[in-house]
């Protein structure tokens, strides 16, 4: 990922479990949630915070923020124990407890998570072979750490990115 002042260019549009060690959700904001059992998966419309900047002359924080999808696969054993006020923002995510999948053959995995989002309101907890989040736009600057509605484009499970024209 580059980054400047006035810029911030995503290293990738997306990511998946084995970027984990990299990632890192704390205070990303959940706008919605879609369950999918169809295809065995939920996902979770989400503001995610690409960079906190420290601040220089002024004391509050700044943030590059970007609106994505994050999709978990193959799930089950899905829990929800939160208790939303105004919003419900992520402290972290975890993932431990491997087991092989019962569906191991068909689905060509060898190995499911026991995943946590421990969120400021709750857990949320399920079982998956990973995830994947789509960036839906480039980050975007900011005080806040969450985007609008009108700003975000409303909420959206979309996993494609806008297509924006390359500048001249």
């Amino acid at each position: 990922m580059k980054t400047s002042p006035k810029e911030y260019i995503l290293e990738k549009w997306l990511w998946t479990d084995a970027d984990f060690e990299q990632m890192g959700w704390h205070d990303s904001h959940i706008h919605a949630v879609a369950f999918l059992p169809e295809q065995f998966e939920v996902a979770f419309d989400i503001d995610y915070i690409l960079q906190w900047v420290q601040p220089a002359e002024d004391k509050y924080y700044r943030f590059w923020v970007a609106p994505a999808t994050l999709v978990f696969e193959n799930i089950h054993d899905l829990k929800f124990d939160i208790e939303p006020f105004e919003a419900v923002e992520i402290a972290d995510l975890h993932k431990d407890n491997p087991q092989r999948p019962i569906n191991a053959e068909y689905i060509g995995r060898d190995t499911d998570w026991q995943w946590r989002i421990e969120t400021h309101q709750g857990d949320i907890t399920l079982r998956a072979i990973g995830y994947k989040q789509y960036f839906r736009r480039q980050p975007l600057f900011g005080r806040l750490q969450s985007l609008d509605l009108a700003t975000r484009g409303g909420f959206s499970f979309s996993r494609e990115h806008e297509r924006v024209p390359p500048t001249v």
